[in-house]
């Protein structure tokens, strides 16, 4: 203890703090398949259940009949919709409109019409199969003018909700106009004016570990359920009212989430599992096949884009128009907020005073989509940024120097009417893609010594470079970061600090769902940086402690990691005054210098030790959970849109270089360089990885991902890997990452999230290559062979 005699300076410090690339302490059991996924779990005398969904994609319920499934050994329970415990029937994220089981009608193909619990995975399935539903087939409705036709069916007939008033037609689940300034004036002054009309495909999360948890009934009438989500408060919001328990008799906790994105932020599983167990008295376990998972969540919006640009001669952008409908399916999800979103962003990081938006989302019978990775600002980045590109070719200009020209930065007024408040390097981004080294061209005409393999289609050997093109392609994105509009957005942490084993160790306990994005690494960080211990345990999450919100909107390391920031800040005061206490009379310096935990031990800000965290702290323990918030958003005026919706934005611009076979239609992606501001990069390898990450799914939708919903009966056609096809190793560029860190002053040590910003502009930057490459206009994603060939 250095409280007396000779001062001493502080030797060693912590480490695996702020800044560094500490291992991920998930990372070795998941490479070497130790980890426990919720798939994984077991408990003894459980049940295994399962769901019987729709056939068809509308319909009236006109029977069904349970009788053959009740009499196969091995089933102990089967439930429809009348067998539900109260009159709370439905769920919803925002909305309250999706069935716990279909009650009179399906709305979309794969729809939950009735749940069977048996004592073996294929006795449920069988016992499901025996189940007979009858129906009486409804016409679908499937775009915007079959669900806006004067005779369009109703959907939720008699919706009542805060949308309703301000929509023209009960089949639209929300609308956002933004009106700033006066664009058809402004059109006027227009040198050159381009319009396009743009198609965004409906893409599938596609994450490996499929919807899986196990719901275990307790003695005191309640139930625990351990489930891979991406928000536990939220879940449990849902779930107690469905089965008409208070909320601390329905206790959760996060189990081993394998991939999200956005997939899992509404409900699949988790209340069928908790009827089951609570009906018959016994753990109940359900997990999707990989068939069931492409029904069991939501996917990203499908978008039609209309979009409209004009230009001064010398590349000044004077007005944009747009309109944007998304396709919500049948359920609302999240699709309000990705309407927000879409319509908030749809400029793009550009300066553009005058403009006229308008973004909807429409209830179809097609499946039901809400959140994933961009959430609505990805559909809107691949129309504006090829807008950009038409905008070049009209002017005769560089794109990259269009964009660097009309280009926001700190103190632009979005459309919105709210200013870019931190820095905006919309600008350098683009400047340090394009000032990258393009890989080497490759001289198809003479092979020799070339590798095939790496040519488009090479692997199966279907061409040796005759009609390959190369092209090259720039994008720049724009992101929200965090829940907008007004919503209450915080996390709750608890952190506790005392002596275990002769040795100063700190606990943190959050109810964030780790999904692979790394936010447990994240906290022991910031914990060792904010209380100079080495020793962090991270408490697995769940509702014991406040919420921490979703893991999603890029938000986690802000929110949560904000929060964990405050308390160990709290905990570190407490143990100061603890410190004061005892020792305060040995050293002045207690009561006028700076103090600081580092290296296990209380210092000044001069490096002076002033005590052993084990002499502080003793037997005693300090814990302290607390609530913390960012700055407070505001909803959009739903006239003109104007509103300070969000709290901070991210940035990320990307390079496309590729190969395409003319003669065959195939693409090869050979490099995707990408530049971001992360303001802090708090572990430097994970920001690589979400960036990297991030691209990867981008360059998916542009060349190979869709869901293809037949548009005559509303039937999903590709519910499998087989047929819905995700990148590869094999289909993995070359991706270099150049990482700013332009502090935002009102985020926790300036960082600033970065999980989204990739999955946009990396789209648009290899269909701008695609475009560069062949001279065609490609506006849709994906491009398949057909659009390259023609044929």
């Amino acid at each position: 203890m250095a409280t007396t005699g000779t001062p001493t300076n502080l030797t060693q410090k912590t480490t695996g703090g702020i800044g560094e690339s500490t291992l991920r302490p998930d990372g070795t059991l998941k490479v070497t398949g130790e980890f426990a996924y919720s798939s994984d779990m077991w408990h003894e005398d459980m049940l295994w259940g399962q769901i019987l969904r729709s056939t068809v994609a509308h319909a009236e319920i006109v029977s069904i009949d349970t009788s053959e499934a009740l009499a196969q050994a091995g089933v102990h329970a089967v439930l429809t919709y009348e067998d539900l415990p109260t009159e709370v029937k439905n769920y919803g994220l925002e909305i309250q409109d999706t069935p716990v089981l279909a009650n009179g009608v399906v709305r979309h193909h794969g729809e939950p019409v009735a749940v069977v619990a048996a004592d073996h995975p294929e006795t449920a399935r069988r016992a499901a199969a025996k189940i007979k539903v009858e129906y009486k087939e409804l016409p679908v409705v499937t775009d915007e003018v079959s669900a806006t036709a004067p005779d369009a069916p109703l959907l939720h007939p008699g919706r009542d909700d805060h949308h309703a008033g301000h929509v023209p037609h009960p089949n639209i689940v929300h609308r956002q106009p933004i009106i700033r300034g006066d664009a058809d004036k402004a059109a006027e002054r227009a040198d050159v004016i381009v319009s396009g009309e743009y198609t965004f495909g409906m893409q599938d999360q596609a994450f490996l570990g499929p919807e899986s948890g196990l719901a275990v009934p307790s003695e005191d009438g309640g139930v625990d359920l351990y489930v891979a989500t991406q928000w536990l408060h939220s879940d449990l919001r849902q779930i107690a009212p469905v089965l008409g328990l208070p909320e601390d008799k329905v206790r959760m906790t996060l189990s081993g989430v394998g991939g999200a994105f956005g997939g899992r932020e509404d409900l699949s599983m988790q209340i069928h599992a908790c009827l089951l167990a609570l009906r018959t008295g016994k753990p109940v376990k359900i997990v999707y096949n990989r068939f069931e998972s492409f029904f069991g969540h939501v996917h990203r919006h499908p978008a039609k884009l209309w979009y409209e640009h004009g230009a001064t001669r010398d590349g000044r952008i004077t007005h944009m128009k747009c309109r944007i409908v998304l396709d919500g399916g049948a359920y609302a999800s999240a699709s309000p907020a990705v309407v927000g979103n879409a319509s908030s962003l749809s400029v793009g990081p550009y300066v553009i005073d005058d403009v006229d938006i308008e973004a909807i989302a429409l209830y179809t019978n097609n499946p039901p989509c809400g959140a994933m990775r961009g959430f609505g600002a990805v559909q809107a980045c691949f129309a504006y940024e090829a807008q950009m590109d038409k905008l070049a070719k009209a002017l005769d200009m560089d794109p990259v120097e269009l964009r660097q020209l009309n280009a926001m930065e700190q103190g632009t007024l979005l459309p919105t009417g709210q200013p870019v408040d931190s820095p905006a390097p919309v600008a350098e981004l683009l400047r340090r893609v394009k000032a990258r080294p393009l890989p080497p061209e490759r001289q198809w005409e003479s092979t020799e010594g070339a590798d095939v393999r790496a040519l488009p289609g090479g692997l199966s050997n279907t061409t040796h470079g005759e009609g390959v093109v190369r092209g090259v392609g720039y994008a720049v994105g724009i992101k929200n970061v965090g829940f907008s509009e007004g919503f209450d957005d915080y996390s709750t942490a608890k952190v506790r600090m005392e002596v275990v084993g002769g040795e100063p160790v700190a606990t943190v306990h959050t109810a964030m769902a780790e999904v692979g994005q790394g936010g447990v690494t994240v906290h022991a960080q910031i914990a060792r940086t904010e209380l100079g211990v080495s020793q962090v345990t991270i408490s697995p999450a769940d509702t014991r402690v406040g919420s921490a919100g979703s893991t999603s909107a890029s938000r986690q390391t802000y929110v949560t990691g904000g929060a964990v920031k405050n308390s160990c800040e709290l905990v570190r005061e407490k143990v100061l005054e603890i410190g004061r206490r005892k020792f305060g009379t040995y050293h002045p310096a207690w009561a006028t210098a700076e103090l600081l935990l580092e290296g296990g031990k209380v210092v000044t800000d001069g490096g002076e030790v002033l005590a052993d965290l084990v002499d502080v702290l003793e037997d005693e323990a300090v814990e302290i959970e607390a609530e913390w918030r960012h700055r407070p958003t505001e909803a959009f005026d739903l006239r003109t849109g104007q509103g300070n919706g969000h709290v901070q934005y991210s940035f990320a611009a990307h390079r496309a270089v590729v190969e395409v076979d003319t003669e065959l239609g195939l693409v090869k992606v050979i490099e995707l360089s990408c530049a971001q501001d992360v303001g802090k990069a708090l572990n430097p390898l994970s920001v690589i990885g979400q960036i990297q990450g991030g691209t990867i799914q981008g360059l998916g939708v542009a060349v190979m991902e869709e869901i293809i919903v037949d548009p005559k009966t509303a039937k999903v056609r590709n519910p499998s890997f087989t047929d819905y096809l995700i990148p590869t190793i094999l289909d993995t560029p070359t991706i270099p990452v150049d990482v700013l860190e332009l502090a935002d002053d009102h985020a926790p040590y300036g960082l600033r999230g970065i999980g989204e910003a990739p999955t946009l502009s990396s789209t648009p930057a290899v269909l701008a290559a695609i475009r560069n490459a062949t001279g065609l206009e490609l506006d849709r994603t994906p491009v398949r062979p057909e659009h390259l060939t023609g044929t």
